[in-house]
């Protein structure tokens, strides 16, 4: 008696300690997202003193320190904390619902799904504005992610992670060609299409945020709800259906969520590379594999590190460089040395 109960004090502890981890690791990334929001406004191809971006975020009255911080760099650090955490959080649910370790919402065909939307918006209905394409590239995804799912599915089995992730892979590249086709033909649409793949949240504002908020509030909730699924999930779909779980459902609703979050983030401000893909990776190391904390954390995550990225190429290249290509040159060594570390496949 007196060892069990010895072990369940143990197990209760270490349990207690994780919870308290876990925390931590959530109040941090919040403190550093508030650090990182503050150094976006402040911090810009214009050099502006830090009392003078104070007195525009707090009693503006119309100089240009004001139109600058009010109608650049505010919106600009909106859409990018909100980018972040849906792609952040698009990865996490991505690589759960395919159990891959290389999955990013792009594998869904959101990616491609958006950029044909776009093309097919410039190209043949002539939208030339953000504001009037950022639909056509939602929709494009939402289509994509259906597509990809019913062929998934197809032959009336549910949708596997195998079945996802090959489906994905042939409609990204049947898209991709369709793109490649549309554009070559049209200088407009190739100039259009080349500006917005490169992925950047410079230029955007409020408006853009009015557009994407819904659907970005609505995936996170949704994917909120998805993660107790995934955990059972988690155990394999035979184990999961044992235990009572709606593995169909359960399915479906990641996809939704993941096309909501994906669909609308990449269809405002591009496909921002390796953001999605790597964040799930940094923060299991610190949450495990429990989705109801993998989730959050790493939404959190991708927006403190989509806005440290852009306020780096600010600093260093005078905004010259989209976060976009940033975070590929920043990522792609990352992601190197995550794949080094032994376990990596494991999710």
């Amino acid at each position: 008696m007196t060892g069990g109960t010895g072990v369940t004090v143990v197990a209760r502890a270490g349990l207690s300690g994780r919870r308290r981890r876990r925390v931590l690791g959530l109040a941090v990334l919040a403190v550093l997202l508030v650090a990182v929001c503050a150094a976006s406004i402040t911090f810009g191809a214009r050099a502006i003193p830090v009392g003078a971006v104070w007195d525009a975020l707090v009693r503006p009255n119309g100089t240009e320190t004001d139109i600058i911080v009010w109608s650049l760099r505010v919106p600009r650090t909106v859409v990018g904390v909100l980018a972040g955490l849906a792609l952040g959080a698009a990865g996490a649910l991505m690589q759960g619902h395919t159990r891959n370790p290389l999955a990013d919402p792009g594998l869904l065909g959101v990616t491609q799904g958006a950029a044909f939307g776009v093309v097919f918006a410039v190209v043949v209905l002539g939208v030339d504005r953000l504001y009037g394409f950022i639909w056509f590239g939602f929709a494009g995804a939402m289509v994509a992610s259906v597509a990809v799912f019913l062929l998934g599915a197809v032959g009336g089995r549910r949708a596997t992670p195998v079945t996802l992730a090959l489906a994905g892979a042939a409609v990204s590249a049947l898209l991709y060609g369709l793109i490649a086709a549309v554009v070559l033909g049209n200088e407009q649409g190739m100039e259009i299409y080349r500006f917005w793949r490169v992925g950047s949240i410079a230029g955007r504002d409020f408006a853009v945020v009015g557009q994407i908020l819904p659907f970005l509030v609505a995936g996170l909730l949704l994917a909120l709800v998805n993660t107790p699924g995934m955990n059972t999930l988690a155990l394999g779909e035979d184990v999961a259906t044992a235990l009572g779980q709606r593995v169909a459902r359960t399915r479906v609703l990641g996809v939704v969520a993941i096309t909501l979050l994906g669909g609308s983030a990449v269809a405002a401000c591009g496909p921002i590379a390796f953001l999605g893909l790597v964040v799930p990776h940094l923060a299991r190391a610190v949450t495990g594999p429990d989705y109801r904390w993998l989730v959050p954390f790493s939404a959190l995550l991708g927006a403190v590190l989509l806005l440290a990225a852009d306020v780096l190429g600010r600093v260093l290249t005078g905004d010259s460089f989209e976060v976009g290509i940033l975070l590929a040159i920043i990522g792609a060594p990352v992601f190197i040395v995550l794949v080094r570390r032994k376990g990596l496949a494991r999710i």
